[in-house]
């Protein structure tokens, strides 16, 4: 299966359907971060601290696989040069609706977050990454180009899911079951049956990868990565998130590209 060209029509559709990850920021919000009060999110319910940003005026940010027209024009009213690289086409539509709605300006990339070799060495102060490595095979290959592509003393500010999330068998999820049945790292890709994949492909669904803590936050330091702040999310309705009842379902890192950080 080409998974890439699967997720990329499966999140075209998922536009159409309002995925919350979809639905584009107000043009309140545009107004009210050009006003400087601002704030974006990585995970559902927990804003990024404030005091985790530079100054954002002329400050380059890529945001990584973060279409949706919700981090990058936020950041561009308040001030940043923004570029946004998405794998779906429709994603990357409803940020250009949000700027030419809001007159903001930024740059929007079709492309694999695990390949940025569009981008030069060096080139952005700033990576901005909302939880979607979920939806790649391989998670290390995002760290280390967003290490290449970071000026010396920029910052990573990366989510994704807590592994233990794909764990647990998702139809006994939905029934509101928590059956361990799954061993990390996990792939929808190799553990679903054809009929299952046949029945993602109808419904739309992107296909997810469970990734371990080795690779998740030992991948970034393994990059070249400086690990400088953390914290934990989950769904604000617990009936959403049955795990989220129990232990936090979601991580965010802070991580630095220090000036005289060599790789590991």
């Amino acid at each position: 299966m080409d998974i890439r060209t699967h997720n990329r029509e499966a999140w075209d559709r998922q536009v159409a359907k309002r995925n919350p990850w979809t639905v584009p920021v107000s043009a309140q919000q545009v107004a009210d971060a050009r006003a400087g009060r601002w704030a974006i999110f990585l995970t559902p319910a927990r804003p990024v601290p404030s005091d985790w940003f530079p100054p954002l005026p002329g400050t380059s940010v890529l945001c990584l696989a973060s279409g949706g027209g919700q981090q990058g024009p936020i950041l561009a009213a308040a001030g940043a040069e923004v570029t946004v690289l998405d794998n779906s086409p429709r994603q990357l539509e409803q940020d250009r609706r949000v700027a030419e709605r809001d007159g903001l300006a930024l740059r929007t990339v079709e492309g694999d977050m695990r390949d940025l070799s569009c981008f030069k060495d060096a080139g952005f102060d700033l990576i901005v990454h909302p939880v979607s490595n979920t939806f790649v095979p391989d998670v290390e290959p995002v760290w280390r180009e967003a290490w290449r592509v970071l000026r010396p003393g920029g910052a990573l500010l990366a989510g994704f899911d807590n592994p233990v999330v794909h764990v647990f068998d998702a139809g006994a999820y939905e029934r509101g079951e928590l059956t361990v049945a799954h061993a990390l790292p996990y792939s929808e890709a190799d553990s679903l049956s054809e009929a299952e994949l046949a029945q993602r492909r109808r419904a739309g669904a992107p296909l997810e990868f469970g990734h371990t803590l080795e690779a998740l936050i030992g991948g970034q330091i393994q990059a070249g990565f400086v690990i400088v702040g953390f914290y934990e999310d989950r769904y604000p309705d617990a009936n959403q998130d049955l795990l989220g009842r129990y232990t936090a379902t979601f991580i965010v890192t802070r991580a630095h590209k220090r000036a005289a950080c060599a790789k590991a």
